[in-house]
């Protein structure tokens, strides 16, 4: 109850018209823990539920920027230990996504989002994330996260084993250190074949529907 009381009130008021909302423990944003700004229907799905469930108490945060009212940007990030992502390393950040709609384009609002979350985990040695290349995807390009200050520490080339599986493409773990020395993660090679389970929206998600538990396929360069 204390933690629920404590993640209701964080919310930063950047000027009159950008504000910066934590969703987590409240009742009135909680369509973004499930919708996000993604065009899908809001329903509370199992997996992202349980994951939920799991992570939050653990440090699963999730802020939505509201610009004039608008919902138009977002930035989720939780510890490695509870991260959707593949990801270990000791006392990292992993970002899960962080995404602003473009129209609202040309106000820095995604280094903004960064700032928050590394002000927020000011003790982190590091913050990681995953990135795409030659993806059709629009999100999570590799190109957009080293704009954000992530460089590229490994990669693996991989196709679809069902959706489009003629396209090859290139998912990087990227690494953003918070101190000088700092060691990087490193990543769990075949869980991250696997795809991911924690978001509908996540252009590496694993559908139900698919029974083999492998849905990506390592190829050779």
């Amino acid at each position: 109850m204390l933690q629920s009381l404590m993640l209701e009130e964080q919310a930063t008021r950047i000027d009159s018209e950008v504000e910066v909302v934590e969703v987590t423990g409240k009742e009135r944003y909680e369509r973004y823990l499930y919708k996000c700004l993604a065009p899908l229907p809001f329903r509370k799905y199992r997996k992202r539920r349980e994951y939920l469930e799991r992570a939050i108490p653990e440090g699963f945060r999730k802020k939505i920027l509201f610009f004039r009212g608008l919902a138009v940007g977002q930035i989720e990030y939780a510890p490695a230990e509870v991260s959707g992502y593949p990801i270990v390393g000791d006392k990292v950040i992993v970002m899960h996504c962080i995404w602003v709609l473009r129209k609202a384009k040309g106000n820095k609002f995604g280094k903004l989002l960064m700032d928050i979350m590394m002000k927020d985990r000011i003790n982190a040695r590091g913050f990681a994330t995953l990135a795409l290349e030659k993806h059709r995807s629009p999100w999570l390009k590799k190109w957009q996260m080293e704009y954000l200050g992530f460089k590229p520490i490994t990669s693996i080339q991989v196709i679809h084993k069902t959706k489009h599986p003629e396209e090859i493409f290139k998912i990087f773990l990227m690494w953003l250190p918070n101190r000088k020395g700092s060691q990087p993660p490193s990543w769990d090679e075949k869980l991250l074949l696997e795809g991911v389970h924690f978001c509908t929206a996540h252009p590496l998600y694993h559908p139900q529907s698919l029974k083999d538990k492998q849905m990506l396929m390592r190829v050779e360069s």
